[in-house]
């Protein structure tokens, strides 16, 4: 069966059209999901925005309450601060206020000598029950809700631990005090009242609505703390950065730092090993920041629902597609069975086979009427004696191409040869010169200016001989060979390559003024072979020190998203337009008399291109010549 449908034309036909439709069908889908996914978590926020606004109003109500009721007797109190009106005061606030679950009222210390050094008043609602009492004489200034108040000297909301240290009676665990220092007519000060808020009470009103069956609400004070979350254990204890790595947790990381900013917007992470959409703001007055968690099972739970429902639809729809593709083709070419036939009858020699002229305007039709065509070419002998001609003539005229193309590959190697020698023996000859001149004048006293022109003529043309021969090097084959094999890719840092590049155009042209600008970090790297963006910025800094007028040269180093781009331009006369397009072939000069070996541009071009990037002569640029080179930034 696998041997006939590998025969079958039709039968290939139809799965390579199916599996040219198919990807495109998946992809559409696949779109279609992501499009459904990203519109169910927009949704998502949008209902866990709403339940966290309708929660924070629910909080702002019961802690505007909070500060009315203390701040409508903060007045009364100042007025009459006695103990007996203290410990009034704190019962008649408690009791009036069902919101409050404790009020204390804390003079400074020797306030009240009768009293001792420490006097305070504390009211508690324990059930459907109000107690009050003075406390037993303890170190309260050291409190938070009693310092931060004091020290801020403003009314402010914090968050303590009741550790009942001097009554026995008191609120169980964290506590939200709303606190304001209290002073005389004479603004002198007299000591704080604080009103307490079971955060534990707070919790619960917190889990009266959820958008989701497993969403909860946490709170987190400036510094991050939890003071409102369902694990009691973490409760002041832990931050929401404990246990966060900030390598892998960097999510946490940016969550806790937008809440303890006091922000308002929403996250997608990771708590607990869990993926959850958290959605928060502040809480108004206070330094507490107040998140919803949904966690992804919930809001996603509808569209995994979808993808057990569209699965079976696409194989189904698949396997449907198959079908009909199938049935359709093996009916649209039906004709050409016949047509095979016809040909398989000709292939065996029989000529008098008739091949009827079709109408159909589609392929097939112009198929049927090329066999007719060539049916009636091959009754002609002679359409086969003028084929033959005209391929000998063809294959004669591609022989003589060659042999021109090899006469003048010839005569360019011999007019390279020539022109190497003569570049060569050109710094030979002075470097031999001037060691006559030297060898002749042992025991003479030479200026101390001609013995350094002498040492300097002798250096440059030594350089400028090494030059020539690691050129030589390069486009050679061996040197072809070892730039290709050399796989290791290092770490290149660009601005490094930089000066050492224009250091190594100083060491030639010492005065030459070249301005770089550079735009990249100084620790910027790129994945290459330095050795040959080296030799490749070398080159382009040379020529223009070589060409150029000699006093406005740069070099600007900039960057792309995806690409590193070096430019190299001068003032000078240039390139004319009809020599371009051959300065980047080997062994090409825009004239004999011009120095060089007519290698320097191609091999710098050759660098580039195999480390994946390129060099091109800017055309829009007319003051001199400006060279772009491009590499991949990895």
């Amino acid at each position: 069966m696998l041997s006939n449908l590998r025969k079958s034309f039709t039968a290939r036909l139809g799965l390579g059209i199916t599996f040219f439709a198919l990807p495109i069908f998946l992809i559409a889908l696949g779109v279609l999901f992501q499009l459904s996914r990203h519109m169910i978590r927009l949704e998502a926020v949008g209902r866990a925005t709403s339940v966290l606004n309708a929660t924070m109003e629910r909080i702002s109500r019961n802690l505007l309450v909070i500060e009315n009721a203390t701040n409508s007797n903060t007045w009364q109190i100042e007025q009459s601060f006695t103990p007996q009106a203290i410990q009034g005061y704190s019962n008649l606030i408690v009791r009036l206020n069902p919101l409050i679950d404790g009020c204390s009222i804390t003079a400074r210390p020797d306030m009240f000598p009768e009293h001792g050094r420490y006097f305070s008043a504390y009211t508690i609602r324990d059930h459907d029950s109000i107690r009050s009492v003075i406390e037993e004489p303890y170190d309260y200034y050291t409190k938070a809700w009693y310092k931060t108040p004091y020290e801020q000297d403003k009314p402010c909301w914090v968050v303590y631990y009741d550790n009942a240290d001097s009554i026995a009676v008191s609120l169980d665990g964290l506590l939200a005090s709303y606190g304001r220092p209290l002073y005389s007519a004479d603004s002198t000060f007299l000591g704080v009242i604080s009103t307490d808020l079971s955060l534990l009470r707070l919790s619960q009103v917190l889990t009266e609505q959820k958008p989701y069956p497993h969403s909860y609400f946490m709170m987190v004070d400036d510094e991050g703390h939890y003071i409102v979350h369902p694990d009691s254990s973490r409760l002041y204890n832990q931050t929401i950065f404990t246990n966060a790595n900030p390598r892998e947790n960097t999510d946490i990381f940016a969550l806790g730092h937008e809440m303890t900013k006091g922000r308002t917007g929403h996250f997608a992470v990771k708590l607990d090993g869990q993926h959850c959409l958290v959605c928060y703001q502040p809480v108004p007055n206070t330094n507490w920041s107040l998140a919803i968690v949904c966690p992804d099972t919930d809001v996603l739970a509808s569209f995994h629902r979808l993808t057990y429902i569209v699965i079976p639809l696409l194989i189904i729809g698949t396997l449907v597609i198959l079908i009909l593709y199938g049935k359709a083709v093996s009916r649209y070419i039906q004709p050409l069975n016949a047509l095979l036939e016809k040909t398989q009858a000709i292939a065996a020699g029989n000529l008098e086979v008739h091949i009827r002229k079709s109408q159909r305007e589609d392929v097939i039709g112009h198929l049927q009427n090329s066999y007719v065509r060539m049916l009636r070419s091959l009754q002609f002998h002679i359409g086969s004696v003028q084929y033959t001609t005209t391929q000998a003539q063809q294959r004669n005229e591609e022989l003589a191409e060659a042999t021109r193309l090899a006469q003048e590959a010839d005569k360019q190697k011999t007019t390279f040869i020539q022109n190497v020698s003569h570049q060569i023996r050109t710094p030979l000859n002075i470097i031999l010169g001037f060691a006559q001149v030297l060898r002749d004048t042992i025991g003479e006293s030479l200026t101390e200016d001609e013995s350094k022109s002498i040492a300097d003529i002798l250096n440059h043309n030594t350089k400028h001989l090494n030059r020539m021969l690691l050129m030589l090097f390069d486009s050679s084959d061996s040197g072809l060979s070892e730039e290709l094999n050399s796989s290791e890719q290092e770490e290149v840092v660009c601005n490094d390559v930089i000066r050492e590049a224009v250091d190594f155009t100083h060491m030639h042209y010492p005065s030459m003024p070249i301005q770089v600008k550079s735009e990249l970090p100084d620790d910027f790297t790129i994945q290459g072979k330095r050795l040959y963006l080296m030799r490749t910025l070398r080159e382009l800094l040379y020529n223009a020190a070589k060409y150029s007028d000699g006093q406005h040269i740069s070099l600007i180093a900039t960057q792309t998203p995806e690409t590193v781009r070096f430019i190299v331009e001068d003032t000078g006369k240039g390139i004319s337009e009809s020599d371009r397009q051959h300065i980047f072939k080997f062994f090409d000069k825009v004239d004999d008399l011009t120095e060089g070996l007519g290698l320097g541009l191609p091999l710098a071009k050759r660098h580039a291109q195999n480390q994946g990037g390129d060099i091109m002569l800017d055309a829009d640029y007319h003051d001199g010549c400006r060279f772009i080179l491009e590499l991949p930034r990895s």
